[in-house]
């Protein structure tokens, strides 16, 4: 089948996705794109989210298919779950010249949700500032955009908080104190947000604010303070991540094991080798999991044969 054909096919929304076949829409020359997006904008809005949906699971699932070109062109579109998925789709790519375009829908795009989300996703372009991986310029452009969101007394507190959350790996003095005045908020969503950030903010100054919240009665504020004890890698955590694995909640308890697999370490590797016979299943491919994590990070080139 030519793509033409299959471009109307999948266009037909009374015809059911066949989600393996639409791996064709990988990789596509520019003739071939232009080709796509010209059946793409007549589509209904529910067939464009199906596809858009259906795509960023496909890359997720196999890195060797590449639909960037199709989110990129998705991004400015008039359905809000297309822009937001568009967004998502695009979390491996590193082409600056995104950054323009998730500034322009941080600002300018009427849905919160979306703002959210392009919050979220120039977060990676702070990693990358900080890590000296971008030119200035483009730093700089990230930084005036989301401290502008932060500073904005209007703006929704879903886009700031996603908006500290994407400038915490900066290592500059007023990150650190937009972190602890959002942690000191009566918002309980900023303050988890809060306690997110200082995980990627990567100082261990924070490590006794997270310790402290580690035994926080909210569960949500256990999970990311056991998360950020991970991002910080301080042994001083393990002792009291290890209490974690016994929390009522689930998802705290994988939390505490993922931690102490990035925190490495004779303790933590005893503490995870003892939970390989834990009586649940989840904690027991937590463990191990967590463990081969450790064992990567020794060597990375070794590999265990099945």
């Amino acid at each position: 089948m030519s793509l033409e054909r299959y471009f109307a096919e999948i266009s037909d929304s009374e015809k059911p996705l066949v989600i393996s076949k639409l791996a064709n829409l990988s990789t596509l020359s520019s003739e071939e794109l232009s080709l796509f997006i010209e059946t793409w904008v007549k589509m209904d809005a529910e067939r464009q989210r199906q596809i858009v949906g259906h795509l960023v699971e496909l890359a997720e699932e196999n890195p060797n298919l590449n639909f960037d070109d199709i989110f990129i062109a998705s991004l400015h579109y008039p359905d809000e779950t297309v822009r937001i998925k568009s967004i998502d789709g695009l979390w491996e790519c590193e082409s600056c010249s995104l950054i323009d375009s998730f500034i322009t829908l941080l600002k300018e795009d009427s849905k919160e949700s979306v703002r959210a989300a392009a919050a979220m996703a120039l977060g990676k372009f702070a990693m990358l500032a900080e890590l000296g991986k971008l030119r200035p310029e483009h730093s700089q452009k990230v930084e005036s955009a989301l401290f502008a969101i932060i500073d904005d007394q209007d703006e929704q507190v879903e886009v700031v908080r996603r908006a500290i959350e994407a400038i915490a790996p900066l290592s500059l003095p007023r990150v650190k104190e937009i972190i602890q005045q959002a942690y000191n908020s009566d918002d309980d969503d900023m303050r988890v947000s809060a306690i997110y950030a200082m995980g990627k903010n990567s100082d261990p100054a924070w490590l006794p604010t997270l310790l402290r919240e580690l035994g926080s009665a909210d569960t949500e504020m256990r999970y990311e303070a056991a998360d950020a004890c991970g991002e910080l890698g301080e042994e001083d955590a393990v002792t009291h991540l290890s209490r974690l694995i016994h929390d009522l909640d689930s998802q705290v308890c994988l939390s505490a094991l993922a931690a102490l697999g990035k925190i490495r370490g004779s303790e933590a590797d005893d503490i995870l080798q003892e939970c390989l016979t834990h009586s649940d299943e989840h904690i027991r491919q937590a463990a191990a999991e967590a463990l081969e994590e450790l064992d990567f990070e020794k060597d990375p080139l070794s590999f265990k044969t099945l």
